[in-house]
């Protein structure tokens, strides 16, 4: 019997990872991740919504970036179409998760509805991570049901403990959205144009906040992503452009040298192609027809 449950917790996918390390890894970011929803629950009730205007957040939206976009923008006095815009720009990247995440889970059509509702980053991040298919499926199932059991429950505690002590912003927790937020951004931000777009939007956002209404700074911070990727590109379409001229100026100085005599004169075309195995055929080939000729004679 144990070496059958030994047997069982080393079950594999095609030589891929061990079924018991795929779970260990899904809890620990569902277990650390959904904690959060604490901070989420105590933020949005000190925003001015319910408990269970709240929970349906948890329970309908279920992506953490757009929760706290939503309810910060509200608690800043923006319009709830505002807020629910950026929630919902914000919210577009699990789209673009689900695209890759049909490919490599693969999962039958009757399925596929249901589990778009756990497509979000740590889902996503730990499918992708797996070898194989199996440990693929294994990590998504186990990360978004323990993420989505615990942020619900998290977020319900959270919000009735904030109607518990009160005026939320005396405590200081007004700053727990924001601070969560930065702690799930922070370790995505991992090449250098990602910090420059998460830098100039701080500043985008930070400096338009005086002249514009609630929420719309947040919208207009989006624009400094299409502005760091256009300069980028154009940065490594001059870079390959001045390369290739490099290539092509070291090409013509190779031909120009190889058609040059040692006495620095330049030689002919016809001369050029005589030293060529062309040209040492031909001349061989004149060599035997006046060998011939001799013997003839």
């Amino acid at each position: 019997m144990a070496e059958q449950t030994a047997l069982t917790d080393r079950r594999t996918d095609g030589g891929g990872r061990p079924d018991a390390a795929v779970v260990r890894d899904a809890l620990g970011v569902g277990i650390a991740v959904g904690l959060s929803g604490f901070a989420f629950g105590v933020t949005s009730a000190g925003s001015g919504l319910s408990v269970w205007q709240t929970c349906a957040l948890s329970l309908l939206v279920f992506t953490g970036a757009s929760q706290f976009a939503l309810v910060g923008a509200l608690a800043a006095g923006g319009s709830p179409l505002t807020a629910a815009a950026g929630a919902f720009f914000l919210g577009v990247r699990n789209a673009f998760y689900g695209l890759r995440l049909s490919q490599s889970l693969s999962l039958p059509r009757a399925v596929r509805p249901f589990a778009a509702q756990w497509v979000i980053d740590e889902t996503a991040a730990v499918s992708l991570a797996q070898p194989g298919r199996r440990a693929a499926r294994l990590g998504f199932a186990v990360t978004g049901l323990t993420l989505y059991v615990l942020w619900n429950l998290t977020t319900l505690l959270g919000a009735l403990g904030a109607e518990a002590i009160g005026d939320t912003d005396a405590w200081g927790l007004d700053a727990a959205g924001p601070a969560v937020f930065l702690a799930l951004l922070a370790p995505m931000l991992r090449t250098t144009a990602e910090r420059v777009v998460a830098g100039l939007a701080v500043l985008l956002g930070l400096g338009l906040l005086p002249v514009l209404p609630a929420g719309v700074p947040v919208l207009t911070a989006a624009l400094a992503a299409p502005a760091v990727l256009y300069v980028e590109g154009r940065r490594r379409s001059h870079t390959e452009g001045r390369r290739g001229s490099a290539r092509d100026g070291r090409s013509d100085g190779t031909r120009r040298s190889d058609r040059t005599r040692p006495d620095g004169q330049s030689r002919s075309d016809d001369e050029s192609r005589s030293d060529g195995p062309v040209g040492q055929n031909d001349r061989a080939g004149q060599a035997g027809r006046v060998d011939t000729e001799e013997e003839r004679r």
